[in-house]
């Protein structure tokens, strides 16, 4: 029904012959209210129709010049901020390794600050000369006995290879069935120059590597020390820029980053070093020779999350494998025992204890480390992730404390 003009419809004639007015009114409403629903006699509701064909006037959203400026400037910002992050990864790391020394250190400073040696310069040079000293006597007790081993091995390397191009030895059969030397010789054969030019090339890629890490090495250990003498300094600095009310909040999250850096470092130099003397102990047992020096190759395997502990046991037992059946079904049954009690005990209490990070996220983030920064990365993917664990869980529960008193103050409609 389409609207119509009251006074039309009071001078309309009621089909009893009475005039319009002696009729009760009738409800007019705007168009697009609702009408009251009335049963009474004589009432008429009456609701308008929009127009179907009416047209809606476009709305223009305009964005103002400088909206438009500081989001491109922050894309750019993010862009470029990326790109020197990728470009300087391998410093960033080094950085971390430090900041995760320091950490791991650091309980050992405030212990000398704490028994007489009130100058923090001075503590902390008690405990670097400390640790330096343990590892240059731990280098004296194994280094003779890795050198020797390791040199009587490359001694022996000859005659394992003459073994196995005559098809004699444990792995003769690589001869006699697969004929891999001969293989190997023609494409040696086949490469020619390219070959040649491709070794000189892995030369010296090793060659720059080896330069990489030793100066990586001086520098985590500057790093470390400095981080070791300024730290408490940097952190007051720090409060000191915080306004009043939130330092405590910053306070409490430093804490529990500081907490899940230190353990974890600490946890897992411990999970490390049971692995390596464990393994040198049964490889000792069996008779195996070079146990001291494949056992701290298991302590610098095991460091790697998640994949150090396999590698470390397929080139063990292929070790103890030559030597004789029985110690390689011994040393692999060692490793399977091992990694069970390493990964359902020790682990857990390292993973979730200090860095409280389930297994998914331990993988995901050693997978991006170590697609970032190759090892160095993944060593320290786990710690990284658990600190930022800590912030985000830290900003959530400060949003939600901050939403509760709006929600609260909103008032509850409906009550009587």
């Amino acid at each position: 029904m389409r609207c119509r003009n009251p006074r039309e419809h009071r001078s309309t004639r009621a089909p009893t012959g009475r005039p319009a007015s002696s009729r009760p009114p009738r409800s007019v409403h705007r168009a697009g209210s609702r009408a009251p629903h009335s049963r009474a006699a004589g009432h008429l509701n009456v609701r308008c129709r929009r127009d179907p064909y009416r047209v809606v006037p476009e709305r223009l959203v305009r964005f103002p010049v400088r909206t438009i400026l500081t989001v491109l400037g922050t894309i750019i910002a993010v862009a470029v901020a990326l790109e020197v992050i990728w470009i300087a990864r391998h410093v960033i790391v080094w950085i971390l390794i430090s900041l995760f020394l320091a950490l791991a250190m650091n309980p050992a400073v405030e212990f000398f600050q704490r028994h007489g040696i009130r100058r923090r310069g001075l503590a902390a040079g008690v405990t670097y000369i400390l640790v330096l000293a343990a590892l240059a006597a731990i280098g004296a007790l194994f280094v003779p006995t890795v050198v020797h081993q390791v040199s009587d091995f490359v001694g022996k390397v000859p005659d394992y290879v003459h073994d196995i191009s005559h098809g004699k030895g444990r792995f003769g059969f690589l001869e006699t069935k697969y004929h891999l030397p001969e293989k190997i010789r023609d494409a040696i054969h086949k490469g020619g120059a390219a070959k040649v030019l491709g070794l000189s090339g892995a030369a010296l890629s090793i060659t720059k590597s080896v330069i990489t890490i030793v100066v990586g090495t001086l520098t985590i250990a500057f790093l470390t020390f400095f981080m070791l003498l300024e730290g408490p300094t940097w952190m007051e600095r720090f409060y000191g820029l915080l306004p009043s009310e939130a330092r405590p909040r910053w306070e409490n999250v430093c804490r529990q980053i500081y907490r899940t850096v230190g353990g974890y470092v600490t946890g897992n130099l411990l999970i490390s070093l049971i692995a390596g003397s464990s393994t040198t102990l049964v490889l000792i047992i069996m008779g195996v020779p070079y146990a001291v020096a494949l056992g701290l190759l298991v302590a610098i395997l095991d460091l790697i999350p998640l994949a150090g502990a396999t590698i470390a046991a397929i080139v063990i037992g292929a070790v103890a494998f030559i030597h004789s059946i029985v110690a390689g079904i011994v040393v692999i049954v060692f490793f399977i025992v091992y990694q069970q009690v390493e990964n359902h005990f020790l682990q857990p209490v390292v993973y979730g204890r200090t860095v409280q990070l389930s297994p998914l996220m331990v993988l995901i983030s050693v997978l991006i480390g170590a697609e970032l920064a190759g090892i160095l990365g993944a060593l320290g993917a786990i710690p990284v992730a658990g600190a930022i664990q800590v912030l985000i869980v830290d900003w959530l529960r400060h949003r939600r404390e901050r939403n509760v008193p709006a929600a609260a103050a909103i008032p509850q409609t409906g009550e009587t």
